[in-house]
């Protein structure tokens, strides 16, 4: 099995070591991926810059890094690793998580997403933790990725559709198995703070409180607040059915 790895974290962050590590007890391994932080750039794909591709070593797997966002490392790792085709595309793992609403922002979420687009098999992967600097957690996500990822690459899936995974970031020993579920509910309040620079000139830092509620039953949120690992099955289409037939009446 050809797995093309990415994320939107750099090639330098942890998550991804960890994902490669569970990837290739399942396949031979490629990673395409940013060569700094990408977090929250959505889908977004460099148009009007070139991409500077560099090839980095990498314990038993081929590894570039790329200049670029994580749809760019997507598609250039069609055209170095693997023109022939690839059978899954893999993206995390995240630091943190990608719950509900959060797959908008998402550069994580995006990998899996131009995968998906392209008609390759592909799962984002996220740690999921509701406290600031709390552990991550990592061994929890690559021992059950260890043991899961053949069921997930079985499972049947309509076309156009990706799997969106968050783990609990807690020990192994205290997940609560799997649940598949849709997505929750998670917004942001306060979103852009006014600050002002040391001249006195205001200027404004995006960020916010996220604001969740647990009890979201059948939801990633409620599932992953409740120690199970979320599996969100996400369609590219996003068409309205009722309000599509309420608007042809």
């Amino acid at each position: 099995m050809r797995i093309l790895i990415t994320n939107d974290d750099g090639i330098h962050a942890e998550g991804l070591r960890v994902l490669v590590r569970a990837a290739q007890t399942h396949g031979e391994v490629a990673i395409v991926a940013p060569d700094r932080e990408r977090s929250a750039c959505g889908h977004a794909m460099t148009m009007r810059d070139p991409l500077r591709v560099r090839e980095v070593e990498w314990p038993g797997a081929r590894a570039w890094h790329v200049n670029g966002l994580p749809v760019d490392c997507i598609n250039v790792g069609r055209a170095v690793a693997w023109p022939e085709g690839i059978d899954l595309v893999l993206s995390g793992i995240n630091h943190g998580p990608n719950l509900g609403f959060d797959i908008t922002y998402s550069g994580t979420v995006a990998g899996a997403m131009e995968g998906a687009i392209n008609g390759i098999r592909s799962i984002s992967v996220s740690m999921a933790t509701f406290v600031d600097s709390a552990p991550l957690h990592f061994e929890t996500g690559e021992r059950w990725l260890c043991e899961n990822l053949p069921s997930l690459i079985r499972a049947e899936l309509p076309d156009l559709c990706f799997l969106n995974i968050n783990v609990p970031a807690i020990a192994f020993e205290e997940v609560q198995g799997e649940r598949w579920v849709r997505m929750g509910r998670r917004v942001y309040e306060d979103r852009v703070e006014v600050r002002s620079d040391p001249w006195g000139r205001p200027y404004y830092w995006q960020g916010g409180v996220v604001v969740m509620h647990r009890e979201q039953p059948n939801t990633d949120v409620g599932a992953v607040s409740e120690g199970f690992v979320s599996i969100t099955p996400v369609s590219l289409d996003w068409t309205h059915e009722d309000a599509l037939l309420a608007g042809a009446r």
